[in-house]
């Protein structure tokens, strides 16, 4: 599987903030053996997040596009907004599971807002951008995104295969 990872942070944009998500979620996922395509950083600008989105998703650089930061209340986090504008079929049960797991551990999870979903051939997720928080909702969902992306790319296995063996 491939990933893409976009950082999204005005301060890490600037040069004002060192990003420890974007490398954080690079490791974690190559321990899984999962290679990482391409890792960015930007600012929280709305028409820079879809157009990443959209170039990376249209280009086809990753089956799993992975954004951290952004998916709170303040008024720069527009995350979920961008990805919306970009994703042409919403999943709503991975923005669910994430928030459900998360609340187990803070109540500020209830202040998510991350979504999920596919564009062309890729899967878009939303993360938190703390490295911690993109972890563990990554951890919280990661069952699923296998077999997610072997749908998302044509397979034809039934999801009650996979699960009954």
């Amino acid at each position: 599987m491939r990933a893409a990872i976009l950082t999204l942070s005005d301060k890490g944009s600037r040069g004002e903030r060192i990003d420890e998500s974007g490398p954080a979620l690079t490791a974690w996922l190559a321990e899984r053996g999962v290679t990482t395509t391409q890792s960015r950083i930007i600012a929280d600008e709305f028409d820079q997040i879809v157009e990443v989105l959209t170039g990376w998703a249209d280009s086809d650089i990753a089956d799993l596009i992975l954004t951290t930061g952004g998916t709170g209340v303040s008024p720069r986090d527009i995350t979920p907004e961008a990805t919306l504008q970009v994703v042409e079929r919403v999943i709503p049960g991975l923005g669910e599971l994430m928030r459900i797991r998360s609340l187990e551990k803070t109540p500020m999870a209830s202040l998510s807002r991350a979504v999920a979903g596919i564009r062309g051939r890729s899967l878009i997720i939303n993360l938190p951008g703390s490295p911690k928080g993109a972890r563990e909702n990554l951890e919280a969902i990661w069952p699923t995104i296998d077999h997610a992306v072997e749908k998302i790319r044509g397979g034809q296995e039934d999801c009650g295969d996979r699960f009954s063996k």
